[in-house]
């Protein structure tokens, strides 16, 4: 039996109060019922009374570009206005809650905290507070599981607060969203009028391919469910002058640059992670993004099990292989976006650590320890437990 989300439990629910209240819904083309049919629309034929949409990063249709500032709009298959969460402001403002009475959130995840839809959730949350509004979060597994023993540092430190990392959670956390959504209103004081309707038939130790559903792509790097389960190690190349195979099929599966001594790094790979992770050496041509055009010297990472995997770990000590294998071609690297628009202290802000890339001129052993030690993610669990609702 297939994973219902939120959205299923809620168009099973016979009365809903809220129904025809004028909703404002914060959503995207990868929120979609366990059928796959968008959220927007089986809730407009089910009667919802929308009024409008909210779109965060990547736009309603998960297709901009990482980074980009999202325009307002209409919805084709709606016919409702669309507002970009991610262009001119990044939570609705006062005119937009007046026109509404509630706000319901539906968009997917993929449960590492740099990635922006989590932080959207965050501002709405504020907002509804604010102007004492209901907030409804229609729920979704964690694709990358929700167990404990996965779970992986570093914490966020207060001064690497950013769109990509706004509160201190781990940058794993194996949680759900809704579930996060509970720990902050409470923990931070916030006190917004706060429901979550959960899913059924989730387990914590699921990964998306237990869920008898095919992935939808959340955004348009990742567009594999394989890609999830590498991406909270891998997106720590964004700070570097490495590809993480944007714009192509590997997209967040590899890493490569034309001058990588792509067999030789795939050897060490192997022999350090054999167990858990598959390297192979390949080309790839990178359409837009680093190395436009360019041949790239690749290694295709392939997870084989996931249950023990720590890609946070691998990330860091990836970056650090490739950093002392190169020491003439590899570099640091800024990454400007509309809301990081000179780009600066990225890998601080992935990384949630001050100057992190301070840590890279330790002593091998000493990297090695400073690394096992930042990913343990201790008290989290402890601190998350009374919100779990699965």
């Amino acid at each position: 039996m297939p994973v219902l989300f939120g959205i299923d439990q809620l168009l099973q629910t016979a009365v809903i109060e809220w129904k025809e209240s004028r909703i404002g819904l914060v959503t995207n083309e990868a929120a979609t019922n366990h059928a796959l049919e968008p959220t927007r629309l089986v809730m407009q034929k089910a009667g919802f009374n929308i009024r409008k949409l909210f779109s965060p990063e990547h736009g309603l249709n998960v297709k901009g570009a990482d980074g980009a500032p999202m325009h307002n709009g209409v919805d084709e298959l709606t016919d409702l206005p669309v507002i970009s969460l991610y262009g001119q402001k990044l939570a609705p403002d006062q005119t937009d809650m007046e026109e509404l009475d509630c706000l319901v959130f539906d968009v997917p995840d993929v449960g590492v905290r740099f990635y922006t839809y989590l932080w959207t959730l965050s501002y709405l949350l504020e907002v509804c507070a604010k102007y004492q509004k209901p907030l409804i979060v229609l729920d979704r597994p964690n694709p990358i599981s929700g167990l404990a023993d996965v779970q992986e540092g570093p914490f966020l430190d207060d001064s690497c607060t950013s769109f990509i990392g706004r509160w201190n959670i781990p940058l794993r956390h194996s949680c759900t969203l809704g579930e996060l959504a509970l720990y902050f209103n409470e923990t931070r004081g916030i006190k917004a009028d706060l429901t979550v309707i959960p899913c059924q038939q989730w387990s914590r130790s699921m990964f998306q391919s237990d869920w008898g559903i095919p992935f939808v792509p959340t955004s348009p790097a990742i567009q594999t469910a394989e890609s999830l389960l590498l991406y909270p190690g891998l997106c720590l190349l964004e700070a570097t002058n490495l590809s993480e195979g944007r714009s192509t099929d590997f997209s967040f599966e590899a890493v490569g640059a034309p001058w990588l001594q792509h067999e030789k790094l795939a050897r060490q790979i192997n022999q350090l992670f054999g167990e858990e992770l598959e390297a192979k050496a390949v080309h790839f041509i990178p359409q837009d993004a680093k190395f436009a055009g360019e041949q790239c010297n690749g290694v295709h990472l392939k997870v084989i099990d996931s249950e023990t995997f720590k890609p946070v770990f691998f990330g860091l000590v990836l970056i650090r292989i490739i950093k002392d294998m190169h020491p003439e071609q590899f570099s640091w690297a800024g990454y400007k976006t509309y809301v990081n628009p000179d780009g600066i202290n990225h890998l601080d802000k992935l990384t949630g650590i001050v100057n992190a890339e301070k840590l890279y001129e330790l002593p091998m052993p000493a990297f090695l320890q400073q690394c096992t030690k930042m990913t343990n993610p201790k008290g989290w669990n402890e601190a998350i437990q009374p919100y779990l609702l699965y």
